[in-house]
């Protein structure tokens, strides 16, 4: 099956990584379950041995290491797939998926593989961001709240595409708090198409401003460049506003874990700024705190947008509640298009 036919195929019948459980780890479609052909040692030293003395050596070996597991393959396939039927991949659409689906087949399911494998999936993947979409992008200095107001957007009925919370960090120094730990770059591309695929892109879809990179994931090229070239719309709103919004975001968060946030900032920040930052977290003074960050990350964000191409228009959203910044955004959007 070529990468498109067999994505929609994954999401009604059982879909099997037969890579390597590192490679798994590292990446794959999501909803597929990891069933290894090699265990991470065997498929290095099958390798190695393929290097060394030639393919048939390799063979060999590989046939050696996988003969005492095919029939717990097969009863782990028919506990999978009780209807016999399954999708299966690898890295390449090789040896690997045609080895299990040689057996599979034989033990009387019916199998379909991806065409190319996994590479061909990303391919495919690179290629769906770079299809029109009707983006509508909305940014804002630190604290304005922008993620609630997303969610706020999607209670009414829009679409949205949360890429922090895919990212599963808020982008900042901060934004691993909260959080259990960011995907790879790769898997975080993967669960962002999942997605973007479940999208209706002739309607509008709300995104976030954001830089290449959200923590430690960066975003697809062909999708960061469609959310900068989209209308964009800068909210603005008070500081004070912006410090209650940062106070009731990190209020439970432990002084340890916000002293390291601004440990993370302090070259840029400034060691003075820094050792009041935390001398105020000491005190149980949160808002003086974020007062200080938000002054490095306002210079931040101000050296980006200048930085912006395109014209944009502004949403004075200050003394509003997140629920009522999304209306507005509708009303404008409504109004002005």
């Amino acid at each position: 099956m070529e990468a498109a036919e067999f994505y929609h195929a994954s999401r009604v019948i059982p879909l099997l990584d037969t890579r390597s459980p590192a490679e798994y780890e590292e990446g794959h479609i999501p909803g597929a379950l990891s069933f290894p052909l090699f265990s991470n040692d065997e498929r290095a030293l099958v390798g190695t041995t393929y290097k060394r003395q030639g393919k048939d050596e390799a063979v060999k070996l590989g046939l050696e290491l996988v003969g005492p597991k095919l029939k717990l393959w097969v009863e782990q396939a028919q506990e999978i797939a009780p209807a016999k039927e399954l999708a299966l991949y690898c890295w390449r659409g090789g040896m690997r998926s045609g080895s299990m689906a040689w057996l599979l087949q034989t033990a009387g399911f019916r199998v379909h593989r991806l065409q190319g494998g996994y590479k061909a999936y990303r391919t495919w993947m690179r290629d769906q961001f770079q299809k029109p979409a009707q983006l509508r992008c909305i940014g804002g200095m630190t604290g304005t709240g922008k993620t609630a107001i997303l969610h706020a957007l999607r209670e009414r009925g829009e679409q949205v595409l949360d890429l922090e919370g895919i990212a599963r960090h808020y982008g900042s120094a901060f934004g691993h708090i909260h959080s259990e730990g960011q995907p790879t770059t790769a898997h975080f591309n993967n669960l962002v198409l999942e997605q973007w695929l479940t999208l209706d892109h002739r309607k509008r879809v709300w995104v976030e401003d954001e830089s290449k990179h959200i923590g430690k994931v960066w975003l697809d090229e062909g999708l960061f460049q469609a959310v900068k070239s989209a209308p964009f719309i800068l909210l603005e709103t008070s500081m004070d506003d912006r410090v209650k919004w940062l106070c009731e975001m990190y209020g439970s968060t432990s002084i340890e874990a916000l002293k390291e946030g601004f440990t993370k900032i302090g070259k840029r920040l400034g060691p003075q700024h820094v050792k009041a930052a935390c001398a105020f977290l000491d005190q149980g003074d949160l808002a003086s705190a974020a007062r200080i960050g938000l002054e490095y990350y306002d210079k931040s964000y101000g050296h980006l947008l200048g930085m912006r191409q395109m014209d944009y228009r502004k949403l004075n959203i200050a003394g509003k509640t997140h629920q009522e910044s999304a209306q507005m955004l509708l009303d404008e959007i409504t109004e002005n298009g």
